[in-house]
Order: C-alpha cells, then structure tokens, then sequence
C-alpha cells in the first residue's frame, strides 16, 4: 500500500469505480489524518439574539430551575438534541 502523506497526493476521480481502484492501492496516513480533525475550542461561539414572549421564558426558567441548570445552557442542550434528530431524518 502506497500512503498518502499529503491532501494534494488525492488526484479528482472521474467515477466511483476509478476512485475504488485508487484506494485499492493506496492509503491515508495516519498522521494526517489526525491533523485533519478539528477540536472544537469552547470559545467557539457565536453570540445570537432571540426574543421570547416573556411567558414562554418564564416557564423555560423556572424548568431551567427545577433542573438546576442555567437557562442558557438547557436550550443550547435543547437545541444540540433536536439538531441531532434532524440529521437523522432521510
């Protein structure tokens, strides 16, 4: 198997079939593919606003409570599930 040190070695396959001959021979170097992988850093977030009638915040808050979590963080977990099963949908 020949490795493949580099992103610029991976030549644009005109079918599915080159592109499995290719790999018959070929394999990606474990080095990079750990420098691929992106760690996400906590700092990376965007500030977004949102308004709330402020019934609805209420009552996220005083669930947020019972929980005792910050109201911020239940709907970030919130949001993280329901994107989750989004991306499980065909």
């Amino acid at each position: 198997m020949k490795p493949i040190t580099s992103w610029a070695q991976l030549p644009d396959f005109e079918n599915a079939a080159a592109e499995n001959a290719f790999w018959q021979e070929h394999e990606m170097d474990p080095r990079l593919m750990a420098a691929s992988i992106h760690v996400a850093d906590s700092r990376e977030s965007t500030t977004i606003t949102l308004r709330f009638d402020p019934r609805m915040l209420s009552r996220i808050k005083r669930i947020a409570r019972s929980r005792f979590l910050n109201y911020q963080s239940m709907m970030k977990q919130w949001l993280a599930e329901r994107l989750e099963d989004e991306m499980k949908k065909p």
